[in-house]
């Protein structure tokens, strides 16, 4: 197949920077990646960039397509060839580039550090030398964050990054996650309280760009919400964010939604919600602010208690009960739709295929 480049060329020594538009003929199984390796070897070899593994594993090809991060190694490019596309490439966002495609990890690789991505010890030893098992359900709260493979996606991304350099950024939270939801880790209040310093955990803008953007499925801004229920659950919430977010919790327990009249006063204090009254007044004469009286309680809103006190029942809080909330979004994307069975989900119109087990081959004679 033809497939047409544009690559976005830079020189950090002399600040030069180009936009330079290839052409080359791939296979029609070409990702990204390997149509980048055609045109080093056989058009261009002073294109720089990076790649290891080509398996979608080491994470070291992260870089831009049309304004996006992607993973090269996964991006096919046949339906944007067949499409008669010519995609931007560049190199990723957040970093200081080096030349071309490749950035500069430092900062990445610094902000990784700050979080102590190791075990603490102090942690209960088994007895007689054995080894330290631990359940499938504890370590399924840390299951998604394990998978991060350090490319830098969500990094690149990073509405609050590009705002505040100095923030601790999705890709280093996500992997604070899985030592702090590790129970084999003995530091967990000292992470936490580290992780609700300035430029930490409630920071974040919640835009979710890093979960659209993470090739693995990690969901770093997931991972930044279970940090959050941790730390309140432990009582680490004198930061705003966290006193925002417990009223949130409040306010849509009592009445169902939001009561945005009283949330400056309960996150931020009388003293700062009174030099904002005339703020809110001119909110008020815009039709911004309801009515506080009578306070307006959402339809059904019974349903929205007893989930919660079901969770505090089952003594799901904090963590726990993000993970409850991963797994039933994970069988509804899978189609699981109560009681029916496989052969019923491959069944429906529209459905993927089956896969092709090895139990599936039939011996001669029996087809």
């Amino acid at each position: 197949m033809q497939v047409a480049l544009k690559i976005w060329r830079y020189d950090s020594s002399t600040g030069e920077r180009a936009l330079k538009e290839y052409e080359l003929e791939a296979p029609e199984e070409a990702t990204l990646l390997d149509c980048l390796d055609i045109l080093k070897d056989r058009h261009d070899g002073t294109l720089a960039y990076r790649k290891s593994c080509r398996m979608m594993i080491c994470g070291s090809c992260g870089m831009r397509m049309d304004g996006a991060a992607v993973l090269a190694c996964k991006t096919r490019m046949v339906d944007v060839a067949q499409a008669g596309r010519v995609p931007v490439i560049s190199a990723m966002g957040n970093l200081p580039i080096v030349k071309d495609l490749v950035v500069d990890m430092g900062p990445f690789w610094e902000k990784f550090r700050a979080i102590k991505p190791y075990l603490e010890p102090g942690f209960d030893q088994p007895e007689d030398g054995r080894e330290y098992r631990i359940s499938p359900e504890r370590m399924s709260v840390i299951h998604k964050e394990a998978l991060c493979v350090n490319c830098g996606c969500c990094v690149s991304e990073c509405n609050a990054m590009e705002s505040d350099p100095e923030f601790l950024g999705p890709q280093a939270l996500a992997k604070a996650m899985r030592f702090v939801g590790d129970p084999r880790d003995a530091a967990t209040v000292e992470r936490l309280e580290a992780y609700n310093a300035d430029h930490g955990i409630w920071d974040c803008t919640r835009c979710y760009f890093c979960n659209e953007r993470c090739p693995k499925g990690v969901d770093p801004r997931d991972a930044i919400a279970k940090l959050g229920a941790e730390s309140v659950r432990l009582g680490i919430d004198r930061d705003m964010g966290a006193k925002h977010a417990k009223w949130f919790i409040r306010s849509a327990e009592t009445t169902g939604w939001l009561r945005e009249t009283e949330l400056v006063p309960k996150t931020q204090g009388l003293v700062a919600a009174v030099k904002q009254t005339k703020f809110a007044m001119n909110l008020a004469r815009h039709g911004k602010v309801p009515s506080p009286v009578p306070p307006h309680v959402a339809r059904d809103v019974d349903e929205a208690r007893n989930l919660r006190k079901l969770v505090h029942a089952q003594g799901r809080t904090g963590a726990a009960g993000h993970v409850q909330g991963e797994r039933a979004l994970e069988r509804l994307a899978h189609g699981h739709a109560g009681d029916e069975d496989l052969e019923a989900i491959y069944a429906r119109p529209g459905a993927a295929p089956r896969p092709w087990l090895p139990e599936d081959q039939t011996t001669e004679g029996e087809a």
